[in-house]
């Protein structure tokens, strides 16, 4: 046998395993986003209730920030649906 076949036949074997944590991986990068946004508000509104007078600044950097971090996590995961569908 080649090495070819035999590296499909294990990677053919190891699909649900795959699968398993593609779904962890999707899980994980909800997860973090979940965490990632309310570190960012807590600060957000801990940096507002200190100096009230900037708190435009402070908003418009908080939703760049977040919106940042959706990007990562909503990338995470179509590469995780990508595993488990294809």
């Amino acid at each position: 046998m080649d090495l070819l076949a035999i590296l499909l036949q294990v990677a053919s074997e190891m699909a649900p395993f795959a699968k398993l944590g593609a779904g962890f991986g999707a899980g994980i990068a909800a997860i973090g986003a979940g965490i990632g946004i309310g570190q960012i508000g807590r600060g957000a509104v801990e940096s507002i209730a200190r100096q009230p007078e900037s708190s435009g600044d402070i908003r418009s950097n908080m939703i760049v920030a977040a919106a940042l971090i959706e990007g990562v996590a909503f990338f995470a995961i179509v590469v995780c649906l990508l595993i488990v569908f294809l």
